[in-house]
């Protein structure tokens, strides 16, 4: 049998807490008697100490002392003090009684017992904590501590203090902090002296080497002025993460450099899990293009819920060997079926329905390059309008409870081919769904930040060869959002859906590409024009300078339940026209008759106007 091993550390903890007991036992009985105690009473002394020791271990252990640390003894550490010593105290009392010497025994010692033994108790392990993180730092002080400026005494700033006290490498020296209200107090022993905009004189004054954003709940607009100002410093800045579902408190360990994900990521999404769960949870759920950017994300955001199952269907073999890879590594609980096949290949869509039938289905494989697909209009139509029309008349025949199309702000009054081809595919969808028992969801939405394909990493290489940075024109918008948070929206309004509805996420606020350009040009040290130029390019084939949501004229907005969700009307389409013009695309496909394709989408979007 191998020995026992104790923690040295824990058993020192013990070995005090008991020696303790011993001294408020002895002292309170000698303070009661002025230190002036007969044989008899150093007998009861002698005879009782030890059931007290015993009988206070047995309470420190029940009220768990010892699962505390002493570095990080807290309000709840004292707490359970309190309640041991006062417990003890009563428990002495009863066996005093029992003994027969409770007469013998002075009562006031008895009140100045649980008192002593507090105190005894709650002062080493109080000194340890300051001499640990706050009061005697001054005399751990060496030549490697980092000294940081603080933005923001709110919470996190109270948190990253704690957490700093905890070590030796950073040393905080200061808060900025623009409530005024502020000015001057005093936070875990460090001061706030003034707002943001002193930044760079507090910087010079106080030989700060550090600055660190603690306002991960601050707006756009208020993140984008503190970088501002930490720019206008030549020290290092960083910043916490936005808040998140799992982070239930900040800590100097998630602190990062800022990306451009910080700069223009939102507030925190309040979902209805409980909805989206009680809509997938035990269902067989089928994403297709679930090995690209928002199909991924949407699989790891489902395999969370417990489905029965999640099918997997992607005409990529490395991206559907990556996404099932991370999840038989995050969810392996999940039983996962992944399947190399393409929507637009009949006989891969029917045999996947028909061996797994799924109950719901999002269906994210589509073309999405709008330059690209200018030229490749045959493509196009294939993939974003056959391979829906595919995989959503398979959905109908095996009886699918809900399908849910994922489209773009790009269908809305489009430029594009491609924008068209996702407006033909939402037609479609809700035609469908007036015809058939199955619940036909459309997910409307803007860029993604950092999808494959998208313009920050292109930006992001352009920085990384030197430059220059090519932005089409100075005042081109785009809406965005990050990945997580526009899966997690469509999974949303997914459950949300009673079928025939289009979904559209509220995008915020539309940013600059030209702000952007310039952003990721400064988070990598550079300066935009200077050491990195941006060109503009003009206008490429099909490209809008504004993206809009809706369309003002023809879908009127309303809001829903959820505040970043809202719903456009339904615009009826005539049937008939549009399973001709769709037959005529399967003909027109096979004879690479691109006149035809781009007739027959001028037919089912009248607003369609190329640029």
């Amino acid at each position: 049998m191998p020995p026992l091993k104790i923690d040295p550390r824990r058993l020192a903890v013990i070995l005090h807490d008991l020696f303790m007991v011993v001294l408020a036992w002895s002292l309170a009985l000698n303070l009661r008697l002025f230190f002036q105690l007969s044989e008899t009473e150093w007998l009861l002394l002698r005879g009782t100490a030890p059931i007290a020791v015993l009988v206070q271990s047995l309470i420190f252990w029940h009220y768990g002392l010892y699962q505390g640390i002493w570095r990080f003894a807290s309000l709840p550490d004292l707490w359970n003090i309190l309640r041991a010593v006062l417990v003890g105290a009563l428990v002495m009392t009863l066996v005093l009684l029992l003994m027969g010497t409770f007469d013998h025994y002075p009562r006031s010692a008895l009140l100045l017992y649980p008192l002593l033994l507090a105190l005894f108790l709650g002062i080493p392990r109080l000194l340890y904590r300051l001499w640990r993180e706050h009061s005697f730092n001054f005399l751990l002080e060496t030549q490697a501590a980092q000294r940081v400026l603080i933005i923001g005494a709110g919470r996190s700033g109270e948190m990253l203090i704690r957490d700093m006290r905890r070590g030796r490498e950073y040393l905080p020296v200061a808060f900025l902090d623009d409530d005024a209200r502020l000015h001057g107090a005093r936070l875990h022993g460090v001061t706030i002296i003034t707002g943001i905009n002193r930044l760079n004189e507090v910087v010079h004054k106080l030989s700060i080497d550090l600055v660190i954003l603690a306002i991960p709940s601050a707006s756009d607009a208020q993140m984008q002025r503190a970088v501002e100002y930490c720019e206008q410093v030549q020290v290092p800045f960083r910043t916490l993460p936005k808040p998140s579902e799992a982070q239930q408190q900040p800590s100097l360990a998630e602190v990062h450099d800022v990306s451009i994900y910080d700069l223009l990521g939102r507030d925190k999404i309040q979902l209805d899990w409980s909805i989206i769960e009680a809509g997938l949870g035990g269902k067989v759920v089928l994403v297709s293009g679930g090995g690209g950017s928002i199909g991924s994300e949407l699989c790891r955001q489902i395999a969370k819920l417990r489905p029965q199952a999640l099918v997997i269907l992607e005409n990529c073999e490395y991206n559907l060997y990556e996404i099932t890879l991370r999840l038989q590594k995050d969810s392996p609980e999940t039983r996962l079926y992944p399947c190399l096949g393409d929507v637009c290949d009949i006989h891969t869509v029917e045999h996947t329905l028909q061996t797994y039938q799924p109950q719901v289905i999002f269906h994210a494989a589509a073309y999405k390059h709008v330059p690209m697909l200018q030229a490749e209009i045959r493509e196009a139509v294939h993939n974003n309008v056959l391979g829906t029309k595919t995989l959503a008349e398979a959905a109908v025949k095996h009886k699918c409870h809900s399908f849910v199309l994922i489209s773009t702000d790009k269908a809305v009054n489009p430029t594009s081919i491609m924008g068209t081809t996702k407006r033909v595919a939402e037609i479609f969808c809700q035609g469908l769904n007036d015809r058939s028992a199955t619940r036909f969801i459309t997910v409307r939405f803007g860029n993604v930040l950092g999808s494959a394909g998208s313009v920050v990493p292109l930006f992001k290489r352009q920085i990384a060869q030197g430059g220059p940075v090519t932005v089409t024109h100075p005042d081109i918008c785009r809406y965005f959002m990050t990945i997580p948070e526009a899966s997690q929206l469509i999974l949303q309004a997914g459950a949300m859906g009673y079928g025939g509805e289009i979904f559209v996420l509220d995008m915020g606020t539309p940013i600059k590409i030209s702000y952007l350009a310039e952003q990721l040009i400064r988070l990598a040290g550079k300066e935009p024009n200077k050491d990195i130029h941006i060109v503009y390019t003009g206008l490429r084939p099909g490209e809008k300078l504004y993206e809009e949501l809706f369309h003002p004229a023809e879908e009127q907005m309303s809001k829903t339940r959820h505040t970043k969700i809202m719903l456009a009307s339904h615009r009826p389409a005539d049937w008939h026209t549009l399973s001709q013009v769709l037959n005529d695309f399967v003909t027109a496909c096979d004879t690479y008759d691109e006149k035809c394709l781009n007739s027959g989408l001028k037919t089912l979007v009248p607003e369609f106007h190329e640029v």
